[in-house]
């Protein structure tokens, strides 16, 4: 690109297309990869998503420069957004091959603003779906949002860093990432509060203690081990299968009277057994008699004098054999060699008779020895 010309024009359609092309690559190398997809133009659809982008847009800082990441968020170029305790991480598309790395790193939640939230929150809020939801009362909206006192940063407590050649303190790619983070809180809320390093279970505390006396208080009444299930779906934000009551005390007892009737079963059985006669016993003579077939010896049992012998016979029969072999083989490879009139070698005497190189060897050495057969040259073997 020259300085006298502007850059390519590149359609919607050509980003959109490269944006799914890299992160088809990406996703084979880290399939845990967890990019921006928007359902439809809108880049919020819930109070917290909603609230996140209108509290950035609302800022002199960020207002001139917010709305450059909104077209990359809806062309899919954040292919990846991690976002842990006080810190984001993300992986934007640009115009280069290789994806921009962006870091977003926010300040938690001081101390005196939590206090102040969960005191404002206290009796005002049913449930923590509710919360997530965003289904709450409109004035604890407002404190929510409040600016500066409020759950949501300020821009002095963000802070961002990316690797594009862009001079601009705020680029197009930390844009995107933080529209991404709206979009983001849509599928997940309770990301929000991870992400400014609070527990969201404090702000419905009070009102857990609350509905925890109330409800002690009308099992009271009710009488003792009795808890409406009802009751507990609220208290937890639950939806039970049935609507029942939940009585201990008729459960303890018949357990308690199970146990007891079981004790006494037991006790029974062992008086029966303590009572019941002695087997009678067998006099000697006949217990000498009757023998097990186990421990009894066969008639027909074959004495180890007998198997030894046999193993000898056996060897004996063997080694005969391998003698018979051996002689038949000697005499083959004898005949072959008194045949010949200039003699032969180890390598024709193997094409003759298809004996291996070394058993050929040693029926020369025998035969060469009992004078048989004589060397004619070195190698070279005539018979005698």
């Amino acid at each position: 690109m020259s300085y006298w010309r502007y850059p390519r024009y590149v359609s919607v359609a050509e980003k959109r297309a490269k944006a799914a092309r890299k992160l088809k690559q990406l996703r084979k190398k880290n399939p845990a990869i967890q990019p921006i997809v928007l359902e439809g133009s809108a880049i919020a659809k819930t109070w917290w998503g909603k609230s996140w982008n209108l509290n950035l847009e609302r800022y002199a800082d960020y207002s001139n420069r917010i709305g450059r990441g909104r077209s990359y968020v809806r062309h899919g170029a954040v292919l990846d957004l991690q976002i842990s305790a006080g810190q984001v991480n993300s992986l934007v598309q640009g115009s280069r091959t290789k994806p921009y790395t962006v870091t977003i790193k926010i300040k938690g939640i001081s101390k005196e603003i939590w206090k102040n939230m969960k005191a404002a929150c206290a009796g005002k809020l049913d449930s923590l779906p509710e919360l997530l939801s965003g289904k709450f009362p409109k004035a604890l909206g407002e404190v929510f949002t409040a600016q500066g006192r409020g759950l949501f940063p300020a821009p002095q407590e963000i802070g961002f860093d990316c690797s594009c050649p862009d001079w601009a303190d705020m680029c197009k790619h930390v844009a995107a990432t933080l529209y991404g983070i709206g979009t983001r809180l849509d599928d997940d809320a309770g990301l929000f509060f991870k992400l400014r390093k609070v527990k969201i279970d404090d702000l419905i505390q009070q009102t857990l203690k609350d509905q925890s006396y109330k409800l002690l208080e009308k099992a009271g009444k009710m009488g003792p081990g009795k808890i409406a299930e009802s009751d507990l779906s609220g208290m937890f934000g639950i939806d039970m299968e049935e609507t029942m009551d939940l009585d201990f005390s008729k459960t303890t007892e018949k357990v308690s009277g199970a146990g007891k009737k079981a004790r006494k079963a037991a006790e029974q059985s062992r008086a029966k057994t303590a009572k019941r006669k002695p087997a009678r016993k067998t006099p000697a003579k006949k217990q000498a008699n009757q023998r097990s077939p186990e421990t009894s010896a066969p008639k027909n049992r074959v004495k180890p004098a007998a198997i030894k012998a046999r193993a000898k016979t056996s060897v004996k029969k063997a080694t005969t054999k391998r003698k018979i072999a051996e002689l038949t083989d000697t005499a083959q490879l004898l005949d072959i060699i008194k045949r010949s009139k200039r003699g032969l070698n180890v390598a024709t005497l193997r094409q003759k008779t298809g004996f291996d190189e070394k058993k050929i060897r040693n029926m020369i050495y025998k035969a060469n020895k009992e004078g048989k057969i004589r060397r004619a040259g070195r190698g070279i073997y005539l018979g005698a």
